[in-house]
């Protein structure tokens, strides 16, 4: 089966500094991936270089089983992109923010006002199409940017920070929305500092395979798997004591044990067991919290 993004030994260098450095990745067909590293791990650069508005220095991508430099036209018809800063119009309707992104794409005038109702009503904004963009609430905004990125009917659809500044409620329907579309089949590939995010979108839900979750770090890929995956690694119970301003952590391979150590303490002072998540191991495996 040909990967739906493919990264082979990718290296970018800025100034002769290595960004991204000899990275290599292969996200499955109809698989949700989540890439998360630090700030300046090297996330968004592979993203730019993924999505063709950066070149690699040396290595290869292809996406959709396009090569990035020889066919950048079939790249970009087989991805939808959504990027953290809102990229709408504000001084065009809803519609007009659709036609347009159809117009770019070629689609014929027939099937795109087909399409822009399928997506908008997917989205929950047909009764928004005459409102001028600039009007909108955030949720909204970003809905539009997503049913526009789909406009296209790409295979691959790339989520930069997608819920970043939105509220509980509107993050969650998001959510919703992001794991529907991998129901379908639509391959997604996320990038967030909500580590809660990435465990609810890559969890097992019952009726498709739990996602996978790639680490970066200092530009490169340190750690590759499931949460499952991660979790049966670095332990599933962790104990975790206050220590003067700061956390100690100690992971346990599952809860019982991290329990039964507790029990053991005999000063329980700021001292806790729970079950270990995402965010406690992304700090083992980095040293770093997500910003």
């Amino acid at each position: 089966m040909v990967a739906a993004i493919s990264v082979q030994n990718v290296s970018k260098l800025y100034n002769k500094v290595p960004v991204v450095d000899n990275l290599s990745i292969d996200i499955e067909e109809g698989e949700i991936f989540g890439l998360l590293g630090p700030n300046g791990a090297g996330k968004s650069t592979t993203i730019r270089m993924m999505i063709t508005l950066t070149q690699p220095t040396q290595g290869k991508i292809q996406v959709a089983g396009y090569d990035i430099d020889k066919h950048r036209e079939q790249v970009k018809r087989n991805i939808g992109v959504v990027l953290q800063q809102i990229s709408i119009d504000g001084e065009l309707t809803v519609w007009e923010n659709m036609e347009f992104h159809g117009r770019m794409h070629h689609i014929p005038s027939n099937k795109r006002q087909s399409l822009i109702d399928q997506w908008l009503d997917y989205m929950s904004l047909s009764d928004r199409k005459d409102t001028l963009a600039k009007t909108l609430s955030g949720g909204m905004k970003r809905r539009l940017q997503i049913a526009r990125a789909l406009l296209h009917q790409p295979q691959i659809l790339v989520l930069d920070e997608p819920t970043v500044g939105l509220d509980p409620q509107n993050r969650r329907r998001l959510w919703e929305v992001i794991r529907d579309l991998n129901r379908q089949g639509m391959t997604i590939l996320l990038t967030t500092h909500y580590m809660e995010e990435v465990e609810f979108l890559c969890e097992d839900s019952g009726t498709r395979k739990q996602g996978r979750i790639g680490i970066m770090d200092n530009g490169k890929l340190i750690e590759l798997g499931t949460l499952s995956d991660f979790r049966r690694k670095y332990g599933e119970g962790l104990v975790i004591k206050q220590v003067e301003d700061h956390l100690d952590y100690k992971f346990f391979p599952t809860l019982d044990q991290a329990n039964l150590y507790l029990e053991t303490l005999v000063d329980k002072t700021g001292v806790m067991s729970r079950a270990s998540n995402l965010e406690d191991i992304f700090v083992e495996m980095t040293g770093h919290r997500l910003d």
